[in-house]
């Protein structure tokens, strides 16, 4: 007989990273290849923080601090926030999966919009919790509909602020007005992956909320994206102690790697690194609006480092138009986003080559 698994996983499509570059160039046997597809930081990680990961690479033959200790110590003093409000994880992606597992018994509901971060959709199916689907309104959340769909069942609900695919956003004073309607029994997972791009004017300032009062929000947040660290896959969860220790519960011992650590402590000290990170964004991304402006394409401004597109074509050609030139997107079928691609910013030569082959693609 075989080991029965969880029905459920017959229903379930894994999660499909974008096509890695290796393979792109073995497929289409090129020497270059681009991706612009991950939503990754374009610009190779600061030499502080690769110093400190050859320093760190002395010592991989023991365990890492399992509690984080120093990474714990310099961002609690970074975010003016005591450190038993913080837990770290391998990728923010892992702090979602904890919250769940922690949260989610075989009756809960969880509440997330759509088009949104597949992981949320897949991680609380496996969890054996049903799923509601709110869809947007105007590819922005619709924040009243997901209020009315909250019944005691309720555990969880997911807010990507701002959203992947979308890039858009929940405001400062309509996030506030929905946790406030929020009732005391569901957790609220306000995903801030690509915070360091979104923050200022009316963007939330979701950790001065928490400051004020401890109240039923976990943020989640990354080193993956501004600080150019996707490839050691570190995040962090802020919360009050109280969650906090609960989602400790059901975290793994050394969930978070020793130069993974080291990395990030480095990471948090390089602000010049950061700064460049934003500014090559926001330099970068006018280049895409005007562009696209210029050839009559639909897309929605955004406050990440990535743009949703819509070609109004068939997106699997353009797709596979841009891998033949060496160009890796990320062609957004799986969101239900038919004739629509996602393109991070890149470098300045980087983008200029996607521009031209895009050009050439929708012609």
């Amino acid at each position: 007989m075989k080991p029965n698994y969880k029905k459920i996983l017959d229903e379930i499509t894994p999660y499909k990273p974008g096509k890695p570059i290796e393979e792109v160039k073995r497929e289409f046997a090129l020497k270059r290849v681009i991706k612009l597809a991950s939503n990754e930081n374009a610009l190779p990680p600061s030499s502080a923080v690769l110093k400190a990961i050859a320093k760190a690479a002395e010592n991989i033959s023991r365990y890492p601090d399992g509690g984080c200790f120093y990474l714990r110590e310099a961002l609690s003093e970074k975010l003016s926030l005591p450190e038993d409000n913080i837990i770290f994880g391998n990728g923010s992606d892992e702090i979602i999966v904890l919250a769940l597992r922690a949260f989610i018994e075989p009756d809960s509901e969880v509440i997330l919009s759509s088009p949104t971060f597949l992981v949320y959709k897949i991680a609380s199916k496996v969890e054996g919790a049903r799923v509601k689907e709110i869809p947007m309104n105007n590819f922005r959340y619709d924040l009243e509909s997901m209020l009315k769909e909250i019944t005691d069942k309720t555990k969880v609900i997911f807010i990507a602020n701002p959203d992947n695919p979308t890039g858009t956003y929940v405001t400062d004073k309509e996030l506030k007005r929905f946790i406030e309607r929020v009732g005391e029994h569901v957790l609220v997972v306000i995903d801030e992956a690509y915070y360091e791009f979104a923050k200022g004017g009316d963007y939330p300032q979701t950790l001065e909320l928490l400051k004020r009062k401890e109240r039923n929000i976990l943020i989640t947040r990354t080193f993956s994206k501004a600080y150019g660290l996707a490839g050691l896959r570190i995040g962090y969860g802020l919360a009050s102690k109280d969650i906090i220790a609960v989602l400790n519960k059901v975290r793994e011992p050394f969930n978070v790697n020793s130069i993974a650590q080291a990395a990030a402590i480095a990471a948090l000290g390089d602000e010049k690194y950061l700064k460049d990170s934003v500014s090559l964004v926001l330099e970068e991304k006018e280049k895409f609006y005007n562009a696209f402006e210029s050839l009559d394409v639909e897309y929605l401004k955004t406050k990440a480092n990535f743009i949703l597109v819509n070609t109004k074509r068939d997106s699997v050609k353009i797709f596979e138009s841009l891998l033949e030139e060496g160009i890796i997107v990320r062609e957004m079928a799986a969101w239900g986003l038919k004739g629509f691609i996602r393109v991070n910013i890149g470098l300045p030569e980087e983008n200029k080559m996607f521009l031209q082959a895009f050009t050439e693609a929708i012609k």
